[in-house]
């Protein structure tokens, strides 16, 4: 069973998933928002909180296009846009890890550039890295040399370019690895989600847990995330915000507190009714076993000596007498004494045919 220690928690399949609310940029630039956001995280039940670290300059030429629905987000410049949102400082992160750490949650942030690698590291368990760098070797190995476990996004990759990524994080010392399925589309068109592609990674990659970042509208009972919980995703990921509402940036297809805990109230019911893998009866079934269950019961009247014959017997409620199980076994034997019709057999009412002892008791 695939597992991996992220901050404080042990992720398996056997406890719930790690989650991540990703704040990203839309602080909107407002520390006091985004300890906010860390707070709004937490009571929510998200395990980590995570933001990004960059500065346009560094990650993006002032000619990159844009790539996201301009409907949603009109900015055609990477690098505008970038420059819009790059007004984090060190000491504003460094006050965001340390409000995390009081309140209780992973800090997180996505670095984007190599300084940005140094200086997060003292203060993050673990790295996220965007899809859009699974490509980028030096970041990988920058990053997996700091022997830390990596959850890796793979959105617009193929198996031969994860490939590539997981050989380098691995041969650099990584600390471990997570792959989440991620479409980057932003938003995600649900017909868009391929939940399934989950399956593909698993079967790819067995020894790894495997999540999803996702990138779909919040739906109102967070459907989304829930099929994904059940399809097998062990880290979740998701935009997170205080306000949906708000034009531009990834508030559009983020979830607010109100999802958030929807999302973890359904994890809890659903992992009520997932319950254990080994089948068995349970206590409360006692009842129903004893009885719903048959017993053999005689379909007519029968005299001290006589062989049961198949047209002797039928099978009914309650289980209390021999079961049909041993149907075959009951034909032909001899009762000890007369019974009445509907009487349920036990096996103290029947000897084998060249038995003169009464009330024996096969071992069940």
């Amino acid at each position: 069973m695939p597992e991996i220690q992220l901050g404080s928690t042990l992720v398996n399949e056997s406890n719930p998933p790690y989650i991540i609310a990703e704040v990203g940029v839309n602080h909107e630039g407002s520390l006091a928002k985004a300890k906010e956001l860390i707070e709004l995280a937490k009571e929510g039940g998200a395990n980590g909180v995570k933001f990004q670290t960059y500065k346009a300059e560094k990650i993006a030429s002032r000619h990159s296009p844009a790539y996201w629905d301009l409907n949603m987000e009109p900015t055609t410049s990477q690098f505008v846009l970038f420059k819009k949102y790059d007004t984090f400082e060190p000491d504003d992160y460094l006050a965001c890890a340390e409000h995390a750490r009081v309140v209780g949650i992973d800090f997180l942030s996505t670095p984007f550039d190599r300084e940005a690698v140094e200086f997060l590291d003292p203060f993050m368990p673990f790295y996220k890295i965007a899809s859009a760098d699974l490509t980028n070797l030096p970041m990988l190995r920058q990053i997996a040399g700091k022997n830390k476990p990596v959850v890796l996004s793979t959105g617009a990759s193929n198996l031969g370019e994860i490939d590539i990524a997981v050989h380098e994080l691995r041969r650099h010392g990584c600390g471990g690895i997570v792959l989440l399925q991620c479409i980057l589309n932003y938003p995600t068109a649900y017909e868009n989600a391929h939940l399934n592609m989950m399956d593909g990674l698993r079967r790819a990659y067995p020894e790894l847990v495997i999540g999803i970042s996702d990138h779909t509208i919040a739906d109102p009972d967070m459907l989304v995330l829930t099929t994904a919980y059940l399809k097998g995703a062990l880290v979740i990921e998701k935009h997170f915000t205080d306000d949906k509402t708000i034009k531009g940036g990834d508030h559009k297809h983020s979830m607010d507190a109100k999802d958030l805990k929807r999302f973890t109230s359904n994890l809890a019911f659903v992992r009520s009714l997932l319950g254990q893998t080994h089948k068995e009866p349970l206590a409360s079934e006692g009842p129903a076993r004893d009885n719903a269950r048959r017993s053999i019961v005689l379909a007519r009247p029968v005299r001290a000596g006589q062989v049961l014959t198949e047209a002797d017997m039928t099978y009914k409620r309650p289980g209390h007498g021999v079961g049909p199980l041993h149907w075959d076994e009951v034909i032909g034997m001899r009762v000890v004494d007369d019974l009445d019709e509907d009487h349920v057999l036990q096996w103290s009412d029947l000897v084998a045919p060249g038995d003169s002892a009464s009330g024996t008791t096969p071992v069940e």
